[in-house]
């Protein structure tokens, strides 16, 4: 387990926490973090799964650069559906994908800011979605087109995303997507994070 570099497709290298699930093979998840960036909440977040039994990486988009302007480019990739940062997480998927000790199996868990991603690249190679506390794209309907299955968490004291389960659930429902969305009537936003503050 630890920091590593992952390729891109346009010849830079993208930072990244990889959390190993032992001697394969084994199942990946690309774990995206908030808007804070590669924080230790991610890390543990990512060892976690690594200890259920799967190869966890988690890449860091905000290390590309000025921070600013990485979170610029960021927003502006998930706002399109396309650019560096949709390309920075399907590079992460592809190197799990492709690893001797995967099962060639990868799927995507989100966490706010990465909760978009976990929408919108649900039906890009993914063999599952989980959204936590993300920001539903403004066509919706599209991004969830061909959508994997999803599941998403959402909490019910988070008044910045107040109505987003109900919204997703119905689109998920008329994509035909299996899906488990729910939302928590004690939780504010961000309750999975050891440094939450609802």
């Amino acid at each position: 387990m630890g920091d590593l570099l992952i390729p891109l497709p346009d010849g830079r290298m993208m930072p990244a926490y990889f959390a190993s699930a032992g001697d394969g093979p084994a199942p990946g998840v690309v774990v995206v973090h908030e808007i804070f960036g590669l924080n230790d909440d991610i890390r543990d977040i990512a060892d976690e799964f690594a200890r259920r039994g799967f190869h966890a990486v988690a890449p860091d988009l905000m290390g590309l650069g000025n921070r600013l302007s990485c979170l610029v480019s960021i927003t502006r990739s998930l706002s399109a559906g396309r650019g560096p940062a949709i390309d920075a997480v399907d590079a992460a998927r592809r190197w799990l994908a492709e690893r001797d000790d995967g099962t060639g199996q990868v799927g995507i868990a989100g966490f706010c800011l990465g909760g978009g991603f976990a929408i919108v690249m649900a039906n890009r190679g993914f063999g599952a979605s989980a959204v936590q506390y993300g920001r539903l794209p403004k066509n919706l309907d599209a991004a969830l087109a061909g959508s994997c299955a999803m599941v998403a968490s959402y909490g019910a004291l988070d008044g910045s995303l107040k109505g987003t389960a109900d919204t997703l659930r119905d689109a998920l429902e008329r994509a035909g997507v299996e899906h488990d969305v729910k939302e928590y009537a004690d939780a504010g936003h961000s309750f999975l994070n050891h440094s939450a503050e609802t």
